[in-house]
């Protein structure tokens, strides 16, 4: 096509060609306002995500699970049920506590829930029992349900665990409380101070007083009393009584009741001492006691920000706590984040550096070059405007979409410049070349931008945990994509006639570059010739190629997310039935030291309660240590399973915001009890471990905990004038560990707690020996009334939707994956549980279930858009068929390989990139198709318009796949933090590319050859009448190029 067609057409873009100041002046705008923007974006590890969970805790202490589920955790239940956008209800009762979390839908609002379940609780509050507390609701990040920060101080012998914990709590807590972005700072493994009355059960007996006397006199003597004001003419005075008692000597000189003149005293029947509450948890770190202090970040919030100003803030406090005692990091969040994201910008420097050298090495001059790389800057820092205009955040995707882009952006200006220079090799003028190729490649551009682009919208319609993630991503990189294709339009045809050499006046190294893409095209234009001839047998090749991708798809490994390498190695712990805390703690001396031999290992924290706990090591960077994470893992499995005395399992953090611990969490759901699911419980966990899928399986059902049950002679105590509540009440107080009232130290408020001593209940046996007061003032040994029967009950009862439930957790060995792991467990459930059986998911088995598969339908969706957009463009049904057969599926087939060698797997990134593929790949048909259809419209035969389109559009086609596939591998050979994500994305389109664009050379013309028109197009260039000459396009004066 000559010169004078080309550009015989105005277009938009003749005003930059004429103005080319106003194409810079957009174009350094764009790069202000994208590094001013960029210093105060904010940095997260994952886009903000609005998922909330609600955790109902209500203490009913001394009632036994049973009694709590049916009393105190139904009706909470049903309650939170009625609030909209709850997406499921778990809780979970143990004896004398019920917990009931409300897992809240994407994007609900959690202070909207919250609202409505503080005013359900409210109308139930009557049906909960007397002894049971007042509900306490605790809004938590369902995607992160941990603290970002944990800060552990650890004890000596400076100082108590309460007068730590007491510390922290009105010293420490309030300043960490003040950083900015810091929604709460959660205390964890500490002690409160109390005042313990421990009562000597034979003193009592002695003196004849039992609890209901300690528990009453307690009650009447220690109280806040107001009784008012005194005021005269002059002045007002507050009165007060001094009620409340702040020291244990107060206490023991409480009367409880006069005997033969005698006063009998608190301290003559009980030790009294200011000591802790009761908790059955305990922190550690490494091998000492710990208490933590968790800091939660408020959503959206710069993290990073958070952590330094943090460090600080720690400095200070570190300087002025009491001696022996020092804050130290267990655990920071973004210590990954800054480790993955420091990989990111060196890969996104890599990326930068080969994509520069390729195009060098392709145009043959580095003037020439400058023109596509000074697109990338431009681009990169106008997508960042754009994501500042959306409130988006650095984040982990975000500047993965960044790299991404760092080869998709150059593609347009390639093509560009190639056709400046091609014309200017001609023999035309600078400002000839720019305004013609800018006028000859609108169309083309335009639609190889937005065919790009449109690929990732229907992402922006999804709406789970895969769209909140990607759309910030997808926005990212469609923003980048649309300014390149801007920029090519408009200062590239400028830059390329500034820096284009003149015919004759090309560089050695130029010449030599065009001389070796001319023989290539005399040998591909050979090649080609042969494929036209062979039209049948070249589709059935490709065909049967396509077909390839059935098989491939479907024995490819599929899991949501490749797990990463983010430097730690959860560890879940559980202890034998009769575990007492000190137990657990025991033993978890032999963990701690099997995980700090591991190679890297840096520090241990763990979170133990009598029944076990849950703790993590922490390792080294990454660049200073020889072994992944993945490697350790079954090495630490094999080094815990000979650990004694606890059951350990080691379990990698989830590579997506999650609630879950485990790599597998299968709920089974039924009406029957507890004693009847076990049954299938067990046979379950029996198959799975002879599946050979599962490192480990296990179950939260378990009914092995003792239990001591007195039965109750109900006519004897009706003789005795005693009721039940008065038994139970008297019991209570001596074992039940509830408290009476508080008392004020240093203007805070403690609990008073009265118990019998640890001693005295050591055997239950012994405590038949208990007396308890009769009406008529008699007092009686509980054995009077009551004989013991010991028993074994479950450790928790598990709801889910509001029916009993079991779990099945579990680690899948290493070379399978999670979806293999939950295939497997749906297919023995499948053939072991009844028919009435139901079965649900949590954690990440849940997102796996409702997420795994929803870029697949994307995909599809996104080939529709590109269709469509195509035949808006094309004016035509037929080429865009054309464009997408000839191209995307030999493609996607080509990427598939790899997921079938094993190369990687099928998850959310691999399938953004099958997605991305389809609009770069089609691309370099457009180019091809675009320029055929121009040919067509010049009178040219189908065959003569193909193959001259196939030959002229070579050259472009393979500089930006070369570009395209050079900028890409980066990520498929980084390593280190996060490097398992970008892997996949860049496996699929470094393949995909590479094998898409030997086929769209080859059988895309044998594609357009067989479907296209038989009739002559017409082309919009051209569709005028032949009214202008060449001396049509002299240039103008004033600002245009020269």
């Amino acid at each position: 096509m000559n010169l004078v067609r080309a550009a015989r057409t105005p277009r938009f873009t003749d005003v930059f060609i004429r103005r080319p100041v106003l194409a810079l002046v957009i174009s350094i705008a764009l790069v202000v306002i994208g590094v001013r923007v960029a210093v105060d974006m904010p940095v997260l590890q994952f886009p903000q995500i609005e998922s909330a969970s609600l955790v109902i805790t209500t203490p009913y202490i001394g009632a036994s699970a049973e009694v709590v589920q049916g009393f105190v955790t139904d009706p909470i239940e049903r309650a939170a049920a009625t609030i909209p956008g709850v997406d499921f209800i778990d809780s979970v009762t143990t004896a004398g506590m019920s917990t009931v979390t409300v897992y809240l839908k994407l994007n609900e609002r959690s202070t909207d829930a919250l609202a409505e379940l503080s005013t359900r609780l409210g109308q139930i509050r009557f049906e909960l029992p007397r002894g049971a507390e007042d509900p306490s609701v605790l809004v938590q990040r369902a995607d992160r349900p941990q603290a970002g920060w944990y800060l552990g101080v650890k004890l000596n012998d400076h100082a108590t665990h309460s007068e730590v914990t007491d510390y922290l709590r009105r010293e420490v807590v309030p300043q960490l409380s003040s950083i900015t972005g810091v929604q709460q700072v959660w205390l964890g493994g500490g002690r409160l101070p109390a005042m313990r009355i421990w009562l000597n059960p034979d003193r009592m007996a002695m003196f004849n007083v039992n609890a209901a006397d300690v528990e009453t006199a307690l009650a009447r003597n220690n109280i806040i009393a107001t009784i008012g004001q005194s005021e005269n003419a002059n002045q007002q005075i507050d009165l007060m009584v001094d009620t409340s008692l702040k020291s244990a000597e107060e206490f023991e000189r409480i009367v409880i009741r006069e005997a033969d003149g005698a006063l009998i005293r608190i301290g003559d029947v009980a030790r009294v001492e200011l000591g802790e509450e009761e908790n059955n948890s305990l922190g550690r770190l490494n091998q000492s006691i710990t208490v933590w202090l968790g800091l939660y970040p408020l959503p959206g919030s710069n993290e990073i920000e958070i952590a330094d100003e943090m460090y600080g803030v720690l400095d200070d406090i570190n300087a002025t706590m009491p001696s022996g005692l020092e804050i130290e990091i267990g655990h920071d969040v973004t210590q990954y984040m800054r480790n993955a994201l420091r990989e990111i910008f060196i890969t996104l420097g890599e990326t930068v550096l080969l994509v520069g050298l390729v195009v060098v090495a392709l145009m043959g001059s580095f003037r020439t070059a400058l023109v596509p790389l000074v697109t990338i800057p431009v681009s990169l820092l106008g997508a960042v405007a754009a994501m500042a205009i959306m409130g988006f955040s650095f984040n982990l995707l975000t500047v993965l979409a960044i790299v991404l882009s760092v080869g998709l952006v150059v593609d347009d200006a390639i093509v560009m410049v190639e056709n400046v220079a091609r014309y200017m090799r001609e023999g035309h003028s600078r400002f000839e070349a720019a305004l013609a190729s800018s006028r000859q490649l609108v169309s083309p551009i335009i639609a190889m931008t937005l065919t790009l682009a449109t690929v990732y919208a229907p992402i922006g319609f999804l709406s789970g945990l895969t769209g909140v993630l990607f759309k910030e991503f997808a926005f990212t990189l469609a923003v980048a994509v649309l300014i390149s294709g801007f920029l090519a339009l408009t200062l590239s045809p400028v830059m390329s006639s500034w820096v284009a050499p003149e015919r004759g006046r090309e560089a050695k190294m130029t010449q030599r570059v065009n001389a070796l893409f001319e023989a290539t095209r005399s040998v591909y234009s050979r090649l080609l010739n042969v494929v036209l001839v062979s039209n049948g047998k070249v589709v059935f090749v490709a065909l049967f190629a396509t077909l390839l991708a059935i098989p491939f798809f479907l024995f490819s490994q599929k899991e949501l997310a490749p797990t990463e390498d983010q430097g730690s190695i959860n560890v879940a712990f559980t202890a034998p039935p009769e575990a007492s805390i000190g137990y657990t703690e025991r033993y978890m001396f032999a963990v701690v030291d099997a995980m700090l031999e591991l190679p890297g290992s840096d520090e241990m924290w763990q979170m133990v309660n009598p029944s076990g706990g849950f703790g993590g090591i922490e390792f080294v960077d990454f660049d200073l240590r020889e072994n992944s994470v993945h490697d350790l893992l079954p090495r630490a499995f094999g080094t815990l399973s000979q650990v004694t005395g606890l059951t350990v399992f080691p379990v990698l953090p989830s590579a997506l915001p999650s609630a879950g611990r485990y790599d597998m969490e299968f709920v089974v759901l039924s009406s029957d009890d507890a004693q009847t699911m076990l049954g299938h419980a067990d046979r379950l966990l029996e198959a799975a471990r002879a599946s050979g899928v599962f490192m480990f399986v296990d179950t939260d059902l378990r009914i092995d905990l003792p239990q001591g049950r007195f039965l109750l002679d109900r006519e004897r105590v009706a003789d005795l004038g005693m009721d039940l509540a008065t038994v139970s009440r008297q019991l209570g107080t001596y074992l039940s560990a509830n408290y009476v009232n508080r008392f004020n130290l240093g203007g805070t408020a403690y609990r008073v707690i009265p118990m019998v001593e640890e001693g005295g209940r050591s055997d239950p046996t012994a405590l038949l020996d208990l007396q308890l007061r009769t009406p008529a003032g008699d007092l009686v040994p509980l054995r009077a009334i009551a004989r013991l029967d010991q028993s074994v009950a479950p450790r928790q009862l598990a709801k889910f939707q509001q029916k009993n439930s079991f779990r099945i957790r579990g680690g899948i060995i290493p070379g399978r994956t999670k979806e293999e792991g939950l295939q497997a467990m749906e297919r023995l459930a499948g053939q072991i549980l009844p028919p009435a059986y139901q079965v649900d998911y949590a954690g990440e088995s849940r997102q796996l279930r409702q997420e795994g598969n929803t870029l697949v339908g994307v995909l599809g969706v996104s080939l529709v858009f590109v269709f469509m957009a195509l035949a808006v463009q094309f004016n035509s049904f037929r080429d865009p068929l054309v464009v997408l057969l000839g191209s995307v599926p030999l493609a996607l087939s080509g990427a598939l390989l790899f997921t079938f060698l094993g190369l990687t797997t099928i998850n959310i990134y691999s399938q953004i990139g099958f997605i991305t593929l389809v609009g770069l790949i089609a691309k370099n048909a457009i180019l091809i198709v675009e320029f055929a259809r121009q040919s067509r419209s010049e009178g040219k035969s189908k065959l003569q318009a193909i193959h001259q389109s196939a030959e002229t559009r070579l050259r472009p086609v393979l500089m930006t796949a070369g570009a395209t596939i050079m900028g890409h591998l980066p990520l498929v050979l980084v390593t280190g933090p996060g490097a398992e994500a970008r892997n996949s994305i860049g496996i699929v389109l470094v393949a995909g590319m590479a094998v898409g664009t030997l086929f769209t050379l080859f059988v895309l013309p044998s594609i357009y050859y067989l479907l296209a028109s038989e009739t002559q197009q017409t082309h919009g260039d051209v569709s005028q009448d032949s009214r202008v000459a060449d001396g049509a396009l002299a240039p103008e004066t004033g600002g245009a190029v020269r």
